[in-house]
């Protein structure tokens, strides 16, 4: 009975503790005010001009979307002036870009595009909670970019290309004939995952000058569990853009893929070809295996800075993202895999 007595007495003291637990990303954001997210069509309107409209469709155009319209025309598509009808007229009938413009109408249906507005809504009342005092975006468009970009944020517009998820076995990308590394992940589920990911880049790229694999690591590794806190529906695997197989690697081979990283002071290392190994998109990453995902040092760098907050009870979301220090990060994360 006394055995008895102290397994109960363990068990229910190891269920207390669990309670006391706090998870700081569990938050109710019931009360947060935010203007419900909705997307203007710029793409519908940017290809119902034809050479009979243009001149008073384009000047309301141009006022509408302001910085994102003279991003569009002079940066992304490189027409030059963006008052120079004959680049505008040329690019919306393009037989190849009208097509891919009308896949797009096809494929993102309203009701896609519905669940977009409501994904963004909950993060904007997730960054709201976190960072009271940031600015939150004012407008979002979706748009067809031709297959250029996935998401664009000039000034106060936020915009994402839906020519970039028209699904991986879609045509057009096999015509383009991209890798299948990139093409895996051009699929609806990633639109709002991807927007939020590069809403926070923009918002906290504060890295350290020094250009190293660890401070690469931690930068991702905040904008990371940024995306915990501001996506807590959304799988791992669909935030950072891994495979199942890939996630199952990382699990399986996380104390190895740490020894790796901590080797031979190679988190200090600023050669930009290690750098770009352990951070660049590809296939796989090649320094260490073929079965090694890519952006390795970004999902290592999410678990570490996952370790730091979760040892670290009284740092906020908004001073983990205010933190440049990395080494200070990775020193009190007490990560051990």
């Amino acid at each position: 009975m006394k055995h008895l007595n102290k397994l109960f007495i363990t068990v229910f003291i190891s269920a207390l503790l669990a309670a006391c637990t706090h998870d700081k990303l569990d938050v109710d954001v019931t009360d947060i005010n935010v203007p419900t997210v909705k997307f203007d069509r710029f793409e519908k309107e940017f290809f119902a001009i034809n050479g009979n409209n243009i001149t008073s469709k384009l000047p309301a155009i141009e006022k509408k979307y302001g910085a994102f319209y003279y991003m569009f025309v002079n940066t992304i598509k490189g027409r030059g002036n963006p008052e120079d009808t004959n680049s505008v007229l040329a690019f919306v009938t393009n037989k190849d870009m009208h097509d891919a413009y009308l896949e797009t109408q096809k494929t993102i249906s309203d009701k896609d595009i519905e669940d977009l507005e409501n994904g963004m809504t909950d993060a904007m009342k997730r960054f709201k909670f976190h960072f009271p005092k940031r600015k939150l975006p004012k407008h979002f468009t979706t748009c067809m970019s031709g297959f250029d970009y996935n998401f664009a944020y000039p000034d106060s517009v936020m915009a994402v290309s839906l020519d970039m998820y028209l699904g991986k076995e879609h045509p057009f990308y096999k015509m383009l004939q991209w890798p299948h590394y990139q093409v895996r992940l051009l699929n609806k589920e990633y639109m709002v995952p991807d927007m939020v990911r590069g809403w926070l880049i923009s918002e906290f790229d504060n890295t350290d000058s020094i250009n190293n694999v660890l401070n690469n690591m931690i930068l991702f590794g905040r904008i990371f569990y940024a995306c915990d806190a501001l996506l807590p529906d959304i799988h791992d695997s669909i935030k950072i853009g891994y495979s199942t197989a890939q996630m199952n690697y990382c699990k399986e081979f996380e104390k190895n893929l740490w020894g790796y990283m901590a080797a031979n002071n190679r988190l200090y290392d600023n050669n930009m070809k290690t750098v770009i190994e352990l951070t660049n998109d590809g296939p796989y990453t090649g320094a260490i295996s073929k079965e090694c995902p890519p952006r390795i040092a970004m999902w290592i760098g999410w678990q570490v800075v996952r370790s730091y907050m979760k040892n670290n009870e009284s740092v906020t979301l908004e001073q983990l993202m205010a933190e440049k220090d990395a080494l200070k990060i990775l020193s009190k994360s007490k990560y051990r895999p």
